[in-house]
């Protein structure tokens, strides 16, 4: 009966999976609107971003600089295509090495600390990157970069190249990006790692008795997810082609903690997808004046964390009774166990 249930809810939601996808890559066909597009491309940018929030919140700690590491990718790809003269397809993966190893450095060093000190000091880091880039000229100064060049064509056989001048091949480019990113995070997840990370938030304290090194696991999740947002700051500039440091200062971290918290927390993919989606669409479709978006969104964030702790999915879990499955739902029970009988 056990195995039978099992199977049900594998092939359900692999058939979710499947109409996900499918609806994904159609989805071009139909929206017509460029703006529109738009706004799904940045949607998109924000599932990653606040990905990359959950992940270090997996092992307990919370980052309050999440979107330098989006501002360092970002003119790392900038500036080795405008001074260098390298392709987008060479600095993208540059890029997300130098985002990586920066990431490293300043992992190392503020992890070592306790959490409290790790969230300003990644809160001062991030309005160090924006103060950098805004004072010295090699980064452009406060005007930042203008004239970013697009992707190179992708030459096809028997086929024209394909071009990056519209928004539906950026959103291509971006889907791919994003679909490796999230089969990364899900195997990273599912993994032993996954599962140490899950012991560290349930019981750092325990998790440490039993010889797990919090350190290192901690600065395994910090770089992994920098790295992720170093490679859509490097998408972000070729696609927007302009870049100035205000793009990542003021608000944009909260926004990207906010794409998490109201999705929910527990939920380390699907919540930022689900948050992202309401963070970006609401203001455009209501078209919320620029002044008031930030106090409108301490509002939500504030009334989220009050009374709504589990975000929307938690919400819809708790009192719906309804079976969605966050990434550690499975192993939650698993890593208790072994935590205690090991």
């Amino acid at each position: 009966m056990k195995y039978a249930t099992s199977q049900k809810k594998s092939t359900s939601r692999f058939v979710g999976l499947f109409i996900a996808l499918l609806v994904l890559f159609l989805l071009p066909l139909l929206v017509k609107s460029p703006y529109i597009m738009h706004i799904i491309i940045m949607t998109i940018i924000g599932v990653v971003l606040g990905m990359t929030f959950s992940m270090i919140y997996s092992v307990g700690r919370i980052s309050l600089g999440a979107g330098a590491f989006y501002a360092i990718g970002a003119y790392a790809s900038a500036l080795l295509a405008m001074k260098l003269g390298l392709s987008f397809w060479f600095a993208l993966p540059l890029s997300t090495l130098i985002t990586g190893f920066i990431a490293l450095g300043i992992g190392s060093v503020i992890l070592k600390g306790s959490g409290l000190s790790f969230g300003v000091i990644s809160l001062l880091f991030a309005l160090v990157i924006v103060q950098a880039t805004g004072q010295v000229p090699f980064f452009g100064g406060w005007g930042g970069f203008w004239g970013i060049p697009a992707p190179d064509p992708i030459p096809v056989p028997l086929h024209t190249p394909i071009e990056f001048v519209s928004k539906t091949s950026y959103y291509y480019l971006i889907l791919v990006l994003f679909l490796i990113i999230v089969l990364s995070f899900h195997a990273l997840y599912t993994s032993r790692i996954g599962r140490t990370f899950m012991a560290i938030k349930l019981s750092p304290q325990l998790a440490e008795t039993l010889g797990i090194n919090l350190y290192r696991y901690r600065l395994l999740a910090f770089v992994a997810a920098s790295t992720a947002a170093g490679i859509m700051g490097s998408f972000f500039s070729h696609y927007n082609q302009v870049i100035e440091p205000g793009t990542f200062g003021g608000f944009f971290s909260i926004y990207i903690q906010l794409y998490s918290v109201l999705g929910g927390l527990e939920f380390y993919i699907l919540g930022p997808v689900v948050g992202s989606t309401i963070v970006t669409f609401v203001p455009e479709l209501l078209r919320i004046a620029e002044e008031f978006e930030p106090i409108i969104t301490g509002i939500v964030l504030v009334v989220v964390i009050l009374f709504f702790p589990g975000g929307i999915l938690g919400t819809l879990q708790q009192f719906g009774n309804l079976n969605i499955a966050s990434m550690f739902s499975k192993t939650r029970k698993g890593v208790r166990d072994r935590l205690l009988f090991r």
